[in-house]
This record gives structure tokens, sequence and C-alpha cells, in this order.
């Protein structure tokens, strides 16, 4: 099946996981109970395609926050082009749909008897159970940094947030001249390109109110991750002599008193530190013995249900899932999909799609009013996983039309996630 640019924002707008999956039919019977942890990109979506698609199921969604708020777009606001209130939604419209909304933190999962235990003592049954946590940020791989951040003189803001909103206060603080440091870890983590379109959003915002200033990148990886064709060009043409790159420079440590990161090979000053540690599933995924690869980091799943190879009967989707896959929204959005497919019809009794379509899309900004996109298809396969169909690929170049559609694409898939 061969898709041009057009049918590819169209399926993926709409969902291609529920449009290639299959449509699930109701099953009759006693009501199954479906618990989902996490309402982000990948659990609110699965919750609420789960009610969609099978009035019949009760969904319990447990979420300790009052309100998602988005990473992608997050680094706008880091540029001034959003604020912290253009990224944040809050989740009213999710119980309409039927489902029940639990706020609350998980502190045990006891898979033998199928029961979730949250902090504020409710011990809560599930026929099936989906971890959407995300990620955990590993802060002691950085000598120094739990110090530096618990006084204010480090940020990873990789949650978006307090720290988002942080960050940019102390960029909006930095003086005319000054240096802003800030780190890309080693692969896999969160959002690919992120790091990069962040250096281009804080550069834009250097270039409109603090022209002297400069951005040292430190990159834990030989090169640019995601996406070196649009930032490469973006940094030449856009911001010359004004961010300096640094491979293979990871951060080995912070020292918030001296405002400085060292790395194997220098020891660099900066006025606001921006150090983004290395990642793995959230602890919750630990809880449920789904934290299960060879180090003991990502969780390994049946990529044609989400269902993970440890813990029976509990699925894992979006960032936490160690697959050969993007760790961005929009895919945490499609694993939702085609979990939530798979979902209610092993609930029925019936095998899911065998061959799910999942679909991913990132745009990254690279100055006030241009962007540049990734965009692929992929197709399941019983022996390689997810393949990527050749029809995909990348932008060279930011342009306008693309900052337009990457607006467009933020509030429909916000939309589809709490709408």
């Amino acid at each position: 099946m061969t898709l041009n640019r057009r049918d590819f924002l169209k399926w993926s707008g709409a969902g291609v996981a529920a449009a290639f999956a299959g449509c699930a039919t109701p099953p009759s019977g006693p009501r199954a109970h479906v618990v989902v942890v996490g309402a982000g990109f990948g659990g609110a979506t699965c919750a609420k395609y789960l009610r969609q698609w099978n009035p019949n199921l009760d969904v319990t969604l447990i979420e300790p926050n009052d309100k998602f708020v988005s990473c992608p777009i997050s680094n706008w606001v880091l540029g001034g082009l959003r604020s912290m209130d253009d990224i944040t939604h809050g989740y009213g419209n999710l119980p309409k749909h039927g489902i029940k909304m639990v706020k609350d933190s998980v502190v045990a999962i006891d898979t033998d008897r199928r029961v979730v235990k949250t902090r504020g003592g409710a011990s809560i049954g599930y026929d099936r159970l989906v971890l959407a946590p995300g990620i955990e940020i590993l802060t002691d791989t950085v000598k120094g940094f739990t110090e530096a951040e618990a006084a204010g003189k480090v940020v990873h803001a990789w949650k978006a947030g307090a720290q988002t909103a942080l960050l940019r206060k102390q960029l909006e603080a930095m003086p005319d001249g000054g240096t802003f440091v800030m780190s890309v870890p080693a692969a896999p983590y969160r959002c690919p390109p992120g790091p990069y379109e962040r250096a281009c959003m804080v550069a834009y915002y250097f270039k409109q109110a603090k022209p002297k200033s400069k951005i040292i990148l430190l990159d834990g990886n030989p090169e640019i991750a995601s996406k070196k064709a649009l930032f490469t060009d973006a940094w030449s043409t856009l911001y010359p002599g004004m961010i300096d790159y640094r491979p293979n420079n990871a951060p080995l440590a912070v020292d918030g008193d001296r405002m400085i990161v060292s790395t194997e090979f220098d020891e660099v000053r900066g006025d606001v530190l921006n150090v983004v540690p290395r990642q793995r599933a959230a602890e919750v995924c630990a809880l449920a013995g789904a934290r299960n690869d060879s180090a003991g980091n990502w969780c390994t799943v049946n990529l044609a249900t989400f269902e993970s190879t440890g813990a029976p009967n509990v699925h894992v989707i979006g960032d936490s899932v160690g697959a050969a896959l993007p760790k961005s929204g929009h895919m945490a959005t499609n694993h939702a999909k085609v979990c939530a497919a798979a979902i209610v019809e092993l609930l029925a009794g019936r095998a899911p799609d065998p061959i799910p379509v999942i679909a991913n899309t990132c745009y990254s900004a690279t100055s006030g009013s241009t962007a540049g996109y990734v965009a692929h298809v992929y197709r399941f396969d019983a022996v390689k996983g997810y393949v990527a169909q050749p029809e995909g690929g990348a932008t060279a170049k930011g342009d306008t039309k693309n900052f337009g559609f990457a607006e467009s694409w933020s509030k429909n898939i916000w939309a589809d996630v709490v709408g």
C-alpha cells in the first residue's frame, strides 16, 4: 500500500492504528475491568479508545497530576512562542467517555491476584492492566545533579511542567553575552529530536533578546541523533556562530555552586545549565516485573498487542517500551490504539489483529516561523517487529508551511488525547 503525504496526515490525524487494526466488536457477557496507569499521550488515548470500541468495559484511569502538560511544543515555551497555559489541558472531558478517573499514584502491583495498590490506600482489581507511565530520569548518573537541581541551579525540563517554566525564567534572567549549557543524553531517550529543537528555540530567543549570548550543546551521542540535516541547516543559516555543538560529550558531573558541567574532556561553565540525564522506563513498570530488558531499563512487549513478555495480562505502551521505534507523543497514541484494539479482542476471546499498522510524525520548530518534520508508517512483521515503510522520510530544511502543520498537529492530537 502506498500513501502520499496528504493521505499520511489524514490517516495519522485520525489514528493509523485505528484505521488499519480493524474495528473491534464489543463482546457480550460480564463486564471486564481494564486499569490504565498514566494519563499522558498513551494512557489517556488508550482509556478513551477502550471505551469507544467497547462501551461494556469498565475502565479506570489512574493519574497523580491534575492536568496534562504536553512535552511536544514545550520547547516553544522556552523560545517565547507559547505560554505554559497553551500546552496545559484538563482531564475534564475523559469522564464523559465513561472513564473513571482516580487521582493517585500506584505503589504496588500484584500480577498474580491482578490487583493495583495506590498511595491513597485503594486496592483496584483488573482483568487487564495498561502501564503508560512515561520515563524515569536517572539523575544519579550525573554526579552532583540532585543537589544542584534541589538548589534550582540545574534543570532537565524533560517532563513538561514546573521545570519548563523555571528554565524559561532562567533564560529571561540570563545576561546578554551569557552562556546556556545544555546536554543530550545517550540514546534511547524520550523525543530524539527534542534537544536539538530546544537548541533552536533558545537560539531564536537569544537572537531576538540576547544576541551576544551563545549555546554550548553537549551531546552524549556521536552525532545528531534525529533530523540531522534539518538542524545543521538551521544552525548554520539562522544562528551562525551561536551554537557550539560538541558530540561524544556526555555530562559526568554538575557543580551547582560554580555553575560547571564536567564531561570526560572539558569543564564547561554556563550562566544557565540544562542537563538532561539518561532515562529508563518509569518505576511502576518495575513494580509489575515489566522492566525486563537485558539491562533492566526498558520493557519488552509483544509488539502486536503490547502485552509484556514478563508480566501476563499487563500491557506497556509509550516511552517505557524498549523497541526500535521513536519515543514520541504521536507514537504513544498509536501504541495506545493498537493496545486498546488488542485488549478488546482478547477479552472477547478473539485473536487480535496479527499485522497492525502504526505511524509516527514529529515536527520540530527551527525558528519562530519555520519547522521541519519526520514521518513514517510502520507495518508489523512477526519476525522483524515494526518495519518502516519506504515512503517515509524527513525534511532537510525548515519552512513556514511545516510550521503551520506543526501548530495544527498539536491541536488535533491534544483533542484526540484528552478531548
